[in-house]
């Protein structure tokens, strides 16, 4: 695993460490017994999401009487489902962290999901004698369509990464100096799919381009091969020639992508690059490397029409995950049988 992940993951460590001296005690039993199966970003998310529940509680249910890490489990076993129930309402608008936040109905569906499993737990043990959160129904999910890019809108994003057309006299000014990673950037992105974690993380010597291979870290710590077509390759070596020859003393040597500082590149940093050639070509679309994802996801759908395939290579543990790719065909083949069917003859 590279230095990257290793201290991402031991950061995460010492953050949920540290959500869990906030946590009541017996939240410890349980963050033990989901070790194994689950990863250290998961459980810092499910640290966060037990961390707003029980101030929640603590500030609407026992009037702050008693502080969160002394929780017991009778108290515990004292929440009802309409105590969860209004806790949903409250992740509408809420304070966490010294920040205000809101939450829609999927953020609110996974928060739910952290509570139940806990009180699951709990319950199994015999160490409560009642799963109240069992009794609350999930937020009902609304579908949101896949905002992707279309083939035209692929080709333009590449070309402004290059050319700089439509830039700002301020963007330009750095344009010169960042246009050769930005488009490899994007050319990876778009040419395999790759999550902007991964992207990240990726060192030189993951690269291989005798087979036109790399090698990513994917969730949970496992490496994967994933391959790349010719231009991919071409644009990956254009930048690691241009790194080589104007780059000195970086502060990580190892890293594939660079920032400005000479440090590995972070996610904001990428997120800020796609977004900005992103509004250049589909000013409408609010496009972020996700959505390039799904474009990649998509057009290997279209190409392949094999929905196992696009899971395997997207790294979806869950082939309903990808079926989102699929159904943004779908709309494309409902859409091309108007007309097919005939309803008047045709006239001489």
């Amino acid at each position: 695993m590279s230095n990257y992940f290793v201290e991402r993951n031991l950061k995460n460590l010492e953050t949920i460490e540290r959500l869990l001296n906030e946590l009541p005690s017996f939240c410890f039993d349980y963050f033990i017994s989901i070790e194994s199966q689950t990863s250290t970003l998961t459980r810092l998310n499910y640290a966060h999401d037990l961390k707003i529940f029980f101030y929640y509680l603590q500030e609407k249910k026992f009037r702050k009487n008693k502080v969160v890490s002394g929780f017991t489990l009778e108290d515990l076993e004292s929440v009802t489902a309409n105590d969860i129930e209004y806790f949903l309402g409250y992740l509408s608008r809420y304070f966490y962290d010294g920040k205000e936040r809101t939450c829609n109905e999927r953020a609110k569906a996974r928060k739910l999901s952290s509570v139940r499993a806990m009180f699951k737990f709990f319950f199994n043990k015999n160490m409560i004698g009642v799963d109240n959160a069992a009794k609350v129904k999930t937020p009902k999910l609304h579908e949101k369509p896949i905002i992707r890019l279309d083939g035209e809108e692929v080709f333009n994003i590449i070309d402004v990464a290059e050319s700089g057309d439509g830039l700002t006299p301020h963007q330009r000014a750095y344009h010169e100096k960042t246009k050769v990673r930005d488009s490899a950037i994007l050319m990876l992105f778009l040419g395999t799919g790759i999550r902007i974690s991964e992207l990240v993380g990726l060192n030189n010597d993951d690269l291989n381009f005798k087979d036109n291979s790399f090698v990513v870290t994917r969730k949970g710590g496992n490496k994967t091969i994933l391959y790349f077509d010719d231009d991919v390759a071409a644009a990956l070596q254009r930048y690691l020639d241009y790194k080589e020859k104007n780059y000195e003393d970086l502060k990580e040597p190892t890293a594939l992508f660079i920032s400005n500082n000479k440090g590995r590149i972070t996610v904001r940093a990428v997120e800020n690059l796609v977004q900005k050639y992103a509004k250049i070509v589909s000013p409408l679309k609010k496009i972020s490397p996700h959505k390039l994802r799904s474009t990649y996801g998509t057009q290997l759908y279209r190409a392949t029409g094999d929905i196992y395939i696009v899971a395997d290579v997207l790294g979806h543990k869950d082939v309903n995950t990808t079926r989102k790719h699929y159904a943004a065909v779908s709309d494309d083949n409902r859409r091309g049988v108007v007309g097919k069917v005939k309803l008047r003859p045709d006239e001489d």
